[in-house]
This record gives C-alpha cells, structure tokens and sequence, in this order.
C-alpha cells in the first residue's frame, strides 16, 4: 500500500466517521439524551477530525494539487465548504449556550447540505464556482 492509498483510506475512515459523529451528537442533543454531554463526546470528535485534517494535509503534500491554483479550483472551493460546514456544526450543536432551538434546526440540515457539496466536490473534482 502505497503513501497515498493509506492517506486516503485513513481520510476516507475519518469522513465517515467525523459524519456519524455529527449525526449522532445533534440525535442525542435533541433528544436531551445525556450521551449528548458525555466526556468522549467532547474528546473523540476533536481527534477523529485532527487525523481528518492531517490525512488532507497529508494528500495536499503528496498529490501537489494545491488549493487557489488552477489545478485546485475544486480544493479552493472544497476548503471554503468546510468552513462554513464547521460554521454550521458549531450552531447545530451548541446545547450549552443561549443558542435557540430554531437555529439548531435550521443549522443541522444545512451543514449535511454543505456536507454534500464537499463530498461532490471531493468526488468529481469539478468547481462549481469556476
């Protein structure tokens, strides 16, 4: 197995994982389950995502395709989805401060749309923008 298979896989596992993640925090949020505010629940998202970010990292290094080139118009474009996606996490699962029920509900669908667009980005390496 060669260096970019194993980035790959390892960024690809971390994807589906980061996602489950997500998906189970805010059920969990909604329904008051106290799995919601459990100690893992604050320390394995944060390191799923780390190895998400290095294996990126890692294939940026190895590929040479570079975000704000021509060749890497779609990765420009995957790297402002992820901002806004986290943007969007943050509002979807934020239990702890005054944030209204209302805005998690509108967050949470519109982070798995973002989500969507990364992944179609990612896949077919087509900007949507350019």
């Amino acid at each position: 197995m060669n260096s970019v298979t194993l980035l790959l896989s390892v960024h690809l596992i971390s994807i589906a994982l980061s996602i489950s993640l997500f998906v189970l925090r805010f059920g969990w949020g909604e329904c008051h389950s106290a799995r919601a505010h459990a100690r893992w629940t604050r320390v394995v998202p944060p390191v799923v995502d780390t190895f998400l970010l290095l294996s990126g990292v890692g294939l940026i290094a190895k590929t040479h395709i570079l975000p704000f080139t021509e060749q890497g118009t779609w990765l420009t474009e995957k790297l402002f989805g992820v901002i806004i996606y986290i943007v969007l996490g943050f509002i979807a699962l934020d239990y702890r401060r005054a944030r209204s029920r209302q805005a998690r509900l509108i967050a949470f669908p519109l982070a798995l749309v973002v989500l969507y667009i990364i992944i179609k980005l990612a896949t077919t390496k087509i900007p949507l923008l350019g």
